[in-house]
């Protein structure tokens, strides 16, 4: 006789209330509507059901409670009507605003736009590497909140609470459900040994960058908005088998892999972590290590999802996380991606406009994907750009590199170091960057401070 199996029982999701407010005259890349379009799109990324959000314009956030008096009042009746389990709120709380907000709401749990993503990350933090950046990054943001968010945990993990029930959930996974009797003392040592530990690896991945700058085979990082597809582009050009998925932050950890180039070179492609409006800072902090594959790149690929309503406002966002990290000044071929979605051409040619010299792909399908390789290669072996630096001696590899992939002009030997000028390849701009020399060699003199004690003519 067939015996019927039954379902597992799964946790219901809990229930989320959005809160968006807008700053009058603040700097907003993304409208208000846009922006809680994409807090929506992080609850459910993290498990939760949104059913519902208000929105509020203000001169300055309320110093107590950061929205209005009445506005907390309405969404009270709002969060019980929905029977809501945690409110979001799409901009981050100070410390202050997160205590009274929690005692004015009680049981229904409390979070901002940092909270929901640092969550996000860690559950996707699937190696040691990831889940020690998103712990550090975890803490170093409860540690001012720990009086009343810790209490909260600790009744939250163990064992129910909020309307959904249940063990943890979201905003609670990570060291909120091993560490919630600890003081502040033992939290700020394991920070200090989390940063210990994350320098470890900051060491082990500059060894491995220094060995393949040594290789000469030029590294190219994928850099882009969250979602943009950046991991199916890297499967397109390697063959790889790199996690995708139609979901914000599908990627934390790094993954390189070889790809032949036009005319049978090689290089490193280097997929990262997305960003997005909002980066939260906690979050460049902790993935120093991982973000410095980025600021170590010869070539930045800058994809962007061309079909997304605000491709525009998501590049600037990429920008303004690249000058964080002060990665602006390496070279950046931009890609927009998935024009197989763009039934109209003249959408097609509005996104061109916007990002001229731009070469579009689907990364799904393949198209351009050879345009793509051999305006990479044009990058990197083809277009020279014009450069003066001063090298101390000690930096012999970088002197033999101008001498063997450059176009030596002028040489000029001093007592500590050398001055070059010439033609190099752009993917090597960023590698001299700290050696700039501004002035023209023939106009430097044997006293210019700039020069020591002095220098002998070559």
């Amino acid at each position: 006789m067939a015996k019927k199996l039954t379902e597992p029982t799964r946790r219901p999701r809990e229930r989320a209330f959005l809160v968006g407010v807008e700053i009058i005259d603040g700097d907003h890349l993304l409208s208000l509507d846009d922006s809680l379009a994409e807090l929506t799109l992080l609850s459910d990324t993290a498990g939760l059901d949104v059913v519902g959000e208000v929105t509020q314009r203000l001169e300055k956030p309320n110093a107590k409670t950061y929205i209005g008096s009445g506005k907390v009042e309405e969404i009270k009746a709002l969060v019980e009507e929905t029977q809501s389990d945690v409110l979001i709120f799409d901009d981050e709380l100070s410390p202050r605003h997160q205590r009274e907000l929690e005692k004015i709401f009680g049981d229904v749990r409390v979070l901002d736009r940092t909270a929901l993503i640092l969550d996000i990350f860690a559950q996707h933090a699937h190696t040691a590497e990831g889940a020690l950046q998103v712990e550090l990054a975890q803490y170093e943001y409860r540690l001012p909140r720990l009086t009343r968010a810790w209490t909260h945990l600790a009744r939250q993990a163990g064992g129910g609470g909020g309307r959904a029930g249940g063990v943890g959930g979201v905003g609670l996974r990570g060291p909120g459900e091993t560490q919630l009797e600890v003081d502040r003392r033992d939290v700020r040592r394991r920070i200090s040994q989390l940063k210990g530990e994350l320098e470890k690896v900051r060491a082990h991945r500059s060894r491995h960058r220094n060995r393949r700058k040594q290789s000469r085979i030029p590294v190219i990082s994928l850099v882009g908005y969250t979602n943009a597809g950046k991991s199916t582009l890297l499967n397109r050009l390697s063959g790889a088998e790199v996690f995708v998925a139609d979901q914000l932050f599908a990627t934390l950890d790094p993954t390189t892999r070889r790809v032949e180039l036009p005319g049978g070179q090689v290089a490193l492609f280097t997929d990262t972590v997305g960003f997005i409006q909002k980066l939260p800072t906690h979050l460049v902090a902790a993935f120093r290590a991982t973000l410095e594959e980025i600021t170590e790149a010869d070539l930045l690929l800058h994809v962007i999802d061309v079909t997304h309503p605000n491709a525009r406002a998501h590049a600037e966002a990429v920008h303004q996380t690249l000058e964080e990290i002060e990665a602006e000044q390496i070279p950046v071929l931009t890609i927009l991606n998935k024009i197989d979605r763009l039934n109209d051409p003249q959408r097609a040619e509005a996104a061109l406009e916007d990002f001229p010299d731009a070469v579009a792909i689907s990364a799904l399908t393949g198209q351009g994907i050879e345009n793509l390789l051999q305006a990479v290669h044009r990058q990197l072996f083809e277009n020279y750009s014009s450069i003066r630096v001063k090298l101390p001696y000690d930096q012999g590899a970088l002197i033999s590199l101008f001498h063997e992939s450059g176009q030596v002009e002028h040489v000029q030997n001093l007592r500590h170091d050398v001055l070059i000028q010439g033609r190099i390849p752009g993917r090597l701009i960023a590698r001299y960057q700290p050696f700039l020399f501004p002035d023209k060699l023939e106009d430097v003199s044997a006293d210019d401070p700039d020069l020591g004690e002095g220098y002998l003519t070559g």
